[in-house]
């Protein structure tokens, strides 16, 4: 997948139209936002694992809008990074973080994983790196 700050803009936003489309809610671009988008995961995922082509699509979907949710609140940016070859991660506050790795754990349902908690734990999560 393409580092394309454009390209995973446009990604972002088929998630905000999508989520509107399908689930009546709305994603404001905002870190409180992505309390909205775990509910949607969620919902996505009472009827079981989703199909290898649903997946794909909301994989993409839910770690573009995650990573411009960082992009946005902490003067991030796209890039890559050796640890996640095929998908961007983004820079932010000294640190890199990995929205499409985050995005699939969610979508796989795994316990106590949380696109909310990503964007809200980055500032200690820099701090820490910081002062180490």
């Amino acid at each position: 997948m393409s580092t394309d700050p454009t390209y995973l803009h446009a990604l972002a936003g088929e998630c905000v139209d999508l989520v509107s489309q399908q689930f009546g809610r709305r994603l404001d671009w905002s870190p409180e936002s992505l309390s909205t988008l775990d509910e949607v995961c969620a919902d996505l995922l009472a009827d079981g694992p989703l199909t290898e082509e649903r997946l794909d699509l909301w994989w993409r979907l839910v770690g573009a809008y995650t990573g411009e949710v960082v992009i946005r609140a902490y003067a991030g940016e796209w890039v890559e990074h050796e640890t996640s070859p095929g998908a961007p991660a983004v820079a932010a506050l000294g640190v890199t973080g990995f929205p499409f790795g985050l995005a699939a754990r969610v979508l796989d349902g795994e316990p106590y994983k949380s696109l909310a908690s990503f964007v809200r734990a980055l500032p200690a999560i820099a701090e820490r790196v910081a002062t180490d």
